[in-house]
């Protein structure tokens, strides 16, 4: 349709574009919420009223009724269902909390606006279950697309335009976790040429800077990526979102501050422009005090509950080999003091010592030698070292104070005399019992990639920073990829 001064109305996308796949996870997401609180409700009305059925108002029977529909309907208010939501991230439980928490809300302002008889032991029963089986059910079916992924399923065709080694630093990162979900499918650079680091990545270069509206429309890309360089600034960008209105594909800007993310960053208007605001990062206060608190508290339960499992395995290093149950070894922690950090030893007792004539054949990542088949690996230390039972004792140093349950991985003395000014940011924190570094890859990680997950923790650290690296340590540790 023609507009004043010859301009045209975008034509949207005709029907529902997207992948099948997602179509499918989306539905399957609402099912599940569905099902949740139906089961909420009927486990609340067995529970209240299963011994006095009759005493159950004609309200708690609408309850029951309107309370599967209405909780999509909040899910789908709050935009729980949303693709670019969903199979990644905390921002579709924070949506799911906010939707319960209004569904909460609003059972208790009609009940009383309206004066129902709904019973309260019915309402604090069926919510909190719906939300508990929303969240469960929806943490399965992730798992599940996650499995997809891993086996090439279920993924967004990506174009990615920017400077060639930013492309390429940008695909190894995509390349490498493909739990989000994007497979770069084609770039788009300056002068629309190849360079050998893409080639190697297998990265095809399908046109210039100019062509990547043409390039997204006739791939049918589902995400157009652009990096931060000059031949795509504001006015570049915002004709380029006009010309994809008519396309699926979404425009997503990559800024200069990739690894500071969360509520570091705000945008802040001044004079009109929407400017990116970056607080400095928390190294001090009451929070991290929060989290000396619940490091000592967490590590001292943890020993107390995992002491049978102490001793069965300082039974087996014994049995197996003779020599100490635990390894000493110096290590560096916040702010370059040493400590001497304790593990269950999971070598012979000489291994410093033949180390020297195998440090040419390490498999690490430059500063820290790895070799997937150590001979200095002992039978037992093998199985402790796959499901990293060898770090356990380190709770005794988190209890001591020199470690974290979250942080970077402590270095040796000698890994920090090698430091450049950027991997000193890594002593600005407690090196920790686990962190990014674990749930990544452990040592499948090269350096570049080990330095930038440590920084990202320290610039971007916060409690529930820390909740979920704990909570995808145990995913990390029982399927024992990257430890050796």
């Amino acid at each position: 349709m023609a507009l004043p001064g010859g301009l045209r109305r975008p034509t949207p996308p005709r029907g529902d574009r997207r992948p099948v796949w997602q179509r499918e996870y989306s539905r399957t997401i609402a099912v599940c919420d569905a099902l949740a609180a139906l089961v909420g409700a009927v486990l609340g009305y067995l529970l209240r009223f299963g011994d006095a059925p009759q005493s159950a108002g004609p309200s708690v029977a609408w309850t029951m009724v309107l309370l599967p529909p209405v909780w999509v309907a909040s899910m789908l208010l709050f935009r729980a269902y949303e693709a670019r939501f969903l199979g990644v991230g905390s921002e579709e439980f924070q949506r799911v909390l906010l939707a319960g928490t209004t569904v909460v809300a609003l059972v208790g302002t009609l009940s009383w606006a309206f004066a129902l008889d709904v019973a309260r032991g019915f309402v604090v029963i069926a919510l909190p279950v719906a939300g508990v089986l929303t969240v469960t059910a929806r943490l399965a079916v992730r798992r599940y697309l996650h499995s997809r992924r891993s086996a090439g399923e279920c993924m967004q065709s990506t174009l990615v335009a920017g400077h060639p080694a930013a492309v390429a630093s940008l695909v190894r990162q995509v390349q490498r976790n493909t739990d989000h979900g994007l497979r770069v499918d084609g770039t788009c650079t300056p002068d629309g040429r190849s360079t050998p680091e893409l080639d190697r990545l297998g990265v095809p270069v399908l046109g210039s800077l100019q062509d990547i509206a043409g390039v997204a429309r006739e791939a049918d890309v589902d995400v157009v990526a652009t990096l931060t360089c000059p031949e795509l600034d504001g006015p570049v960008l915002r004709r380029l979102g006009w010309e994809l209105e008519d396309t699926r594909a979404d425009l997503v800007v990559a800024p200069a501050l990739t690894d500071v993310v969360g509520p570091r960053v705000v945008i802040r208007p001044v004079s009109g422009l929407p400017l990116l605001h970056v607080d400095r990062p928390e190294l001090r206060g009451i929070r991290h005090a929060g989290k000396a608190l619940f490091d000592r508290g967490s590590a001292a339960l943890g020993l107390l509950l995992l002491s049978p499992l102490f001793l069965l395995v300082a039974l087996a290093i014994k049995v197996d080999d003779p020599g100490p149950v635990f390894f000493r070894q110096t290590r560096v922690g916040r702010d370059g003091r040493e400590f001497s950090m304790v593990k269950f030893r999971s070598m012979v007792t000489d291994a410093e010592k033949l180390l020297i004539d195998l440090r040419e054949q390490s498999e690490g990542n430059g500063l820290l030698f790895k070799m997937r088949r150590d001979p200095r690996v002992t039978r037992v230390g093998a199985l402790l070292r796959r499901y990293s039972l060898d770090e356990l004792p380190q709770l005794f140093n988190v209890l001591g104070g020199s470690m974290s349950l979250v942080g970077p991985r402590p270095p040796l003395p000698r890994e920090v005399a090698e430091y450049g000014q950027d991997l000193r940011r890594r002593l600005l924190v407690k090196p920790g019992l686990t962190g990014l570094w674990q749930v990544s890859g452990r040592s499948d990680l090269d350096l570049e990639e080990s330095t930038r997950l440590d920084l990202q923790y320290v610039e971007n650290w916060s409690p529930a920073f820390d909740v979920m690296i704990l909570a995808k340590t145990a995913q990390a540790v029982f399927g024992g990829r990257g430890a050796y």
